[in-house]
C-alpha cells in the first residue's frame, strides 16, 4: 500500500508539472485530498530517492528520474483502460476506476503483453497518448471545441476531462472519440455552441462541455 501512495504522489507531481514546472505544496495537497504536512513528509522520502528537489520555502521540481517513473505508471494506467475497453468491453466510463488499481502491478511483462495484445494503441480510451517503454510520448496539439469557429467540422480525438459523471453525459448525448461535428452557431453572450452531428441536429452545448472536447479539423 505504500508503495502505492507513493507512486500515486509520483503521478500527481507529473501532472501538475504539466500545468507549471513550479508545484507548490497546496496544490499538491489539493491534488491527492491529503494535509500540507502529510503531502510535505512524502515530498521529503521522494528527495531522498531523487524524484523531487524541494527547497524550503520553494517550489518543489520534479526530477527527470520523478518524469521518467511518472510515464511508467502512467503507461500501466492507460494500457490498463484501452485494455478494459477494448477487450474487456467495459465503458469509457468505467475504466478508471479499475485501472487505478492495474497500474501498480509490477511486472513489466504483463504490460508489455497486454500492448502487444492491443496492437500497440497509442492512446487511451480518452484520447490521451500512452508512453512507450521508454517514457516517451506525443502531445497532440488538438483545440478545444469551444475555440472553432461556425461552420466549421471537427472530429472529437480526445478530452480534457475524463471524469465519470462528464463521460456518461457524453454517453447520453452520443458523443464519442471519432464523432465529427459541426459548428452550427456560436452564442455571443454565453459562447455556447449550437451543433450537429450524426443524427442529432442544432443541438446546444455549453462552453464549459465545450472546453472539455478536444478537437481536429476534418
Amino acid at each position: 500500500m505504500a508503495s502505492n501512495i507513493k507512486e500515486n504522489y509520483i503521478k500527481a507531481l507529473f501532472y501538475l508539472h504539466q500545468k507549471s514546472e513550479d508545484i507548490s505544496l497546496s496544490e499538491l495537497g489539493e491534488e491527492l485530498n491529503v494535509s500540507k504536512p502529510t503531502a510535505n513528509e512524502m515530498i521529503k522520502k521522494l528527495q531522498q530517492e531523487g524524484i523531487v528537489i524541494s527547497k524550503k520555502y520553494k517550489p518543489i521540481k520534479i526530477t527527470e528520474k520523478g518524469k521518467q517513473n511518472a510515464a511508467e505508471i502512467i503507461r500501466k494506467h492507460r494500457l490498463s483502460e484501452m485494455f478494459l475497453l477494448q477487450v474487456m468491453k467495459f465503458g469509457w466510463e468505467e475504466v478508471h476506476e479499475i485501472a487505478e488499481d492495474l497500474e501498480h502491478i509490477k511486472t513489466d511483462k504483463f504490460f508489455d503483453r497486454m500492448d502487444e495484445l492491443m496492437g500497440f494503441p497509442k492512446t487511451d480510451p480518452h484520447g490521451s497518448p500512452i508512453p512507450d517503454k521508454n517514457g516517451n510520448f506525443n502531445k497532440p496539439n488538438y483545440k478545444r471545441l469551444s475555440q472553432i469557429p461556425v461552420n466549421t467540422s471537427v472530429v472529437v480525438k480526445a478530452l480534457r476531462d475524463s471524469s465519470t459523471d462528464f463521460l456518461l453525459f457524453l454517453n447520453n448525448k452520443s458523443i464519442k472519440l471519432g464523432t465529427t461535428i459541426t459548428i452550427n452557431e456560436i452564442e455571443s453572450f454565453d459562447g455556447s455552441l449550437t451543433v450537429s452531428y450524426l443524427e442529432h441536429s442544432k443541438i446546444v452545448l455549453s462552453t464549459s462541455i465545450c472546453d472539455r472536447i478536444l478537437v481536429a479539423q476534418v
